[in-house]
């Protein structure tokens, strides 16, 4: 498993000791989501501030994971996931496609587009 799909899978499962494994300690993040633009310069922000602390964090269920595919090209690696989650608004689908780049096989370089909250379809 490369570390695109090991990312994914700590992100689907919120286990914040896998991710900052996964992240570099100093990173260049960003992110986009439909209402805001987000930036991080530590892996432990980008954990902490960002994926566990807003855009997945206390009051957001992770049921599954429905769905990863890597590729890369160049220097580049790509890993789309696929969540199925929970808040107190009702249940979604949440899509993010991230693009990376490694240092010592952790990322040090990281890009993610969020499709944000989408409604199960009935």
């Amino acid at each position: 498993m490369n570390v695109g799909e090991r990312f994914a899978r700590a992100v689907a499962a919120k286990d914040r000791e896998e991710l900052l494994h996964a992240l570099s300690s100093a990173i260049d993040f960003r992110g986009l989501t439909p209402s805001n633009n987000w930036e991080a310069a530590t892996g432990e922000d980008c954990v902490d501030k960002v994926l566990l602390g807003r855009w997945f964090g206390p009051g957001v269920r992770i049921h599954a994971l429905r769905r990863v595919e890597t590729d890369a090209f160049s220097d580049t690696e790509r890993v789309s996931y696929r969540l199925e989650l929970e808040n107190a608004a009702g249940q979604f689908l949440c899509e993010q496609q991230a693009y990376y780049r490694t240092t010592d096989d952790r990322i040090s370089w990281l890009r993610i587009v969020c499709s944000g909250f989408r409604p199960m379809s009935s």
